[in-house]
C-alpha cells in the first residue's frame, strides 16, 4: 500500500501550531457542532492521516476537517478512493504550491486594481493566544480582588478587542471560533465581576452578550461557565427556580459527561441553589454526588484556566457552606467553613474573605459571640471595605451581633474594629 506522507496536512498543522492531539480535539469539537455528537478522534488517528495510512477519511471526518481548516479535503492532501497519488487530480497536485500560486495571482490582481492598498492581515492562533494570556490575568485579578468595577470594565474592553480582531483580517474557521470563545470568556468574567460586586443589572447585560458569543464559538466549556454563572446570578437575586433552570442547561452539556469535574461543579452549584430554595432534604445527596464526580475526574487532565484556578475541594465546601447557611443549619455550615478554609489555595484571597465572613455568621447564630467576633475581625480591611459582597455580609454580621448581644464586650470590640476599617478606607 502506498503510504506517501501527507505533506499538505503536515504543512497546515505546522503553520497553525497544531499537534496531532490538538488537531484531534479541534476535529472532535467541529464534528459536535456539525452533528451534535462529539467525535472520537485522537492523536493516533491524526498521525494516520499525516503518514498517509489513511488517504481518504470518511465523509464526516472530511467535513469536520474542512470546518477546522477552511480548506477542501483534497487541498489538505487527501486523495479520493481509486485515485493513485501519482496521478492526483488537478486540485490535488502539489496543493501547497497551488495555493501559493493562486494566492499570488489574487494578491497581484488586487494590487493592480487598487494601487497603494495592502493585503489583508492574516489572523492566527498567536493572536488568540495573546488574548487568552490576558484572560488568565483577568482570572488572577478576580481571585485576588473580586467584584471590582475595574475588573468588569477591563474584561469588557478585552471582549471588544477579540470581536474587533474578527474584522481585522482573514482567518480560518478554527481561529474565528476561538476568537468568539475568547470574547465570550471575557464577557463571562465581566458578568461574574458584576455579580460579585452586586451590580446585577449590568450582570444581566453581560450574560446576554456572552450567550450570543458562545453560540458563535461552539465552545462547550465556556458555555458551561456562562450558564453556570447565570444560575449564580439568579440565586443571588432570589430567583431559585430560574437559577435551577439555568444551572440545568450547564449540567446537561456534553462536557459534563466527558469530564466529571464539570459534572461536579454543576452539582455543587445546584446544591447552593437548593439552599436558597430551602430544599434541605437534597443538600447531602447533592454534596455526595459532587464529591463523587470530583473523585472520578482525571487528575492533570486539560481544563480551561478559569476552572483550574478555582474549582477544587475548597470551593465544593464553600458552596456547601452557602447552602447550609441558607437553610439555617449553623453547625453543618460551620463544619464546611472550616474544611473550606483549610483547603483554600493562597491565591484565593477573595474566597477566603467570603468564607471567613460566613463562618462568623454560623458561629454567631450558635450563640458564640466572642468567637464569631474574633473570626470576623480576621477578614482583611481591603476586602471588608472594597468588596461589595463581603462588605454586605459584615454589615449584616454587625447588625446581628448588636441584636443578639447588645452592649456586650464583643459588640463594643466590633464597633471599634469597623471604625478603624472606615478610617483606612
Amino acid at each position: 500500500m502506498d503510504t506517501t506522507r501527507n505533506e499538505a496536512l503536515e504543512a497546515w498543522m505546522e503553520e497553525h501550531g497544531h499537534s496531532s492531539n490538538s488537531l484531534a480535539r479541534a476535529a472532535n469539537s467541529a464534528l459536535e457542532r456539525i452533528t451534535g455528537k462529539l467525535g472520537k478522534y485522537d492523536g493516533r488517528m491524526v498521525r494516520d492521516w499525516r503518514s498517509g495510512r489513511v488517504r481518504w477519511p470518511n465523509a464526516a471526518t472530511r467535513r469536520a476537517l474542512e470546518d477546522v481548516t477552511g480548506l477542501a479535503a483534497v487541498d489538505l492532501g487527501f486523495v479520493p478512493r481509486g485515485q493513485p497519488s501519482s496521478t492526483a487530480p488537478p486540485s490535488q497536485e502539489d496543493p501547497m504550491h497551488r495555493r501559493t500560486l493562486v494566492t499570488g495571482v489574487i494578491t497581484a490582481a488586487v494590487a493592480a486594481a487598487a494601487p497603494g492598498t495592502t493585503a489583508p492581515r492574516r489572523i492566527g492562533m498567536t493572536d488568540v493566544q495573546r488574548l487568552q494570556d490576558k484572560f488568565t490575568a483577568v482570572i488572577a485579578s478576580d481571585h485576588r480582588h473580586g467584584g471590582q468595577l475595574g475588573i468588569e470594565q477591563r474584561a469588557v474592553a478585552l471582549a471588544e478587542e477579540a470581536i474587533n480582531l474578527q474584522n481585522a483580517g482573514s482567518a480560518t474557521q478554527r481561529v474565528r471560533s476561538n476568537l468568539y470563545a475568547t470574547a465570550a470568556s471575557f464577557r463571562s468574567s465581566a458578568m461574574w465581576a458584576a455579580i460579585d460586586g452586586r451590580r446585577f443589572n449590568e450582570a444581566i447585560g453581560h450574560m446576554r452578550e456572552a450567550q450570543t458569543l458562545v453560540e458563535l464559538s461552539g465552545d462547550q466549556a465556556i458555555k458551561f461557565r456562562i450558564w453556570s454563572h447565570a444560575g449564580s446570578l439568579y440565586r443571588h437575586t432570589g430567583r431559585p427556580a430560574d437559577a435551577l433552570a439555568a444551572n440545568d442547561v450547564a449540567r446537561h452539556l456534553h462536557i459534563t459527561r466527558r469530564d466529571p469535574m464539570f459534572a461536579s461543579l454543576g452539582m455543587a452549584r445546584q446544591m447552593a441553589i437548593q439552599g436558597v430554595a430551602h430544599d434541605y432534604g437534597s443538600l447531602r445527596r447533592s454534596f455526595d454526588q459532587a464529591q463523587d464526580a470530583m473523585g472520578r475526574a482525571e487528575p492533570g487532565a486539560y481544563r480551561p484556566v478559569w476552572m483550574t484556578a478555582f474549582y477544587d475541594e475548597a470551593e465544593l465546601h464553600s458552596l456547601a457552606l452557602t447552602a447550609y447557611l441558607a437553610v439555617g443549619d449553623w453547625s453543618t455550615a460551620e463544619y464546611h467553613a472550616h474544611r473550606c478554609l483549610a483547603a483554600l489555595r493562597s491565591h484565593m484571597v477573595r474566597s477566603r474573605a467570603i468564607a471567613t465572613s460566613r463562618l462568623a455568621h454560623a458561629q454567631l447564630a450558635q450563640g458564640d459571640a466572642d468567637t464569631a467576633t474574633h473570626t470576623a475581625m480576621n477578614v482583611p480591611a481591603e476586602a471588608a471595605t472594597q468588596h461589595a459582597r463581603v462588605s454586605r455580609m459584615l454589615q449584616e454580621f454587625g447588625a446581628a451581633l448588636r441584636a443578639t448581644a447588645p452592649g456586650s464586650a464583643s459588640a463594643r470590640t466590633w464597633i471599634e474594629h469597623t471604625a478603624a476599617w472606615r478610617a483606612t478606607a
